[in-house]
């Protein structure tokens, strides 16, 4: 797939997150669970609680030269569920640990509008970044990911997902994509593997959300 043909589909792409956030994405990039924890470099127990398990609550990051930054909670996932739906020998510590190298993008405003009038999210303001898939999947094309499930949800019933989950999406046509895992699939989700360095080049507008 070329970036033209993933913009086409998915002209923008939306990144959720804690309102106020602006300012220190723009600095350090917008930056995935691990590579945030990577730089902020907290104590032991703060790690853990970022990298080593569910996320329950938001996690915040203070530095003394770098400032304030908070990573997503991880509501929608059960360590338990996970359990039933893995697949390739993978723990939920692992399928913890595939997501945290990741930032997630919702890939249309429906899927966006799923999330925000989600009841865990009512009484939650947000702030949602819209950025332009061509110039992030013509800057990126090495870092982007296709997913066809919601990869950090597990509720109702819990899709199947494992090692093959996440697709290059230069790696295969749109068609030859959605027909992988042997059955029609569509673009839940696109990923950048570890940041977008660059988040206020592709930027288009930051849209707030009140709860």
């Amino acid at each position: 797939m070329t970036p033209d043909e993933l913009a086409a589909l998915h002209p923008k792409l939306y990144h959720v997150t804690t309102p106020g956030s602006w300012p220190q994405i723009s600095r350090h990039g917008l930056l995935s669970a691990r590579a945030a924890v990577a730089l902020f470099d907290p104590e032991r127990t703060v790690r853990t609680a970022a990298l080593e398990r569910r996320r329950s609550t938001t996690i915040a990051l203070d530095h003394p030269e770098l400032g304030h930054m908070e990573i997503n909670d991880q509501l929608p996932l059960s360590e338990k569920a996970l359990e039933t739906c893995l697949d390739d020998g993978l723990s939920p510590l692992d399928w913890l640990s595939i997501l945290n190298h990741r930032v997630f993008f919702w890939p249309s405003e429906k899927q966006l509008a799923r999330l925000l009038g989600a009841r865990m999210n009512k009484g939650r303001d947000r702030d949602v970044l819209v950025f332009d898939t061509l110039s992030v999947a013509k800057a990126h094309p090495d870092l982007v990911d296709l997913s066809p499930i919601n990869s950090g949800a597990t509720i109702r019933r819990p899709a199947r997902r494992g090692l093959a989950t996440f697709t290059p999406f230069a790696e295969l046509s749109y068609n030859d994509w959605r027909r992988q895992r042997g059955k029609t699939d569509r673009i839940v989700e696109v990923t950048l593997r570890g940041l977008l360095p660059d988040p206020a080049a592709h930027l288009i507008r930051i849209d707030h959300h009140i709860g």
